[in-house]
């Protein structure tokens, strides 16, 4: 190891390495007009605020669409966690969803 003087320290960085490979992004929907949105929430912050309000403003400028509460998930936080995350695909598969808005606290 070099010595070091008084005025050295020591530096590490603080991001780890990469754990996961990018992939591309979903393709993105060329209009929300009649389509089917679920709300996805932690349960942490003021979704239950939120999600009335972004129905409402959606609604108001988008036609004929469909909402799917969080409940119809559970929380994608806490004890449950990874059983809600799993099932995600198979749920958005089945209940026919074509965009999803995931609210998270902090």
């Amino acid at each position: 190891m070099a010595q070091r003087n008084s005025n050295d320290y020591a530096v590490v960085w603080p991001r780890s390495a990469k754990a996961v490979e990018i992939k591309p992004l979903a393709k993105r929907l060329d209009t929300v007009d009649g389509k089917t949105i679920a709300f996805l929430w932690d349960d942490l912050f003021r979704g239950d605020e939120i999600w009335p309000i972004l129905k409402q403003e959606l609604s108001r400028r988008y036609a004929g669409l469909n909402f799917i509460d969080h409940d119809a998930f559970g929380s994608t936080h806490g004890d449950e966690e990874h059983r809600v995350l799993s099932e995600l695909p198979d749920k958005i598969k089945s209940m026919k969803i074509d965009a999803v808005v995931s609210g998270m606290g902090c």
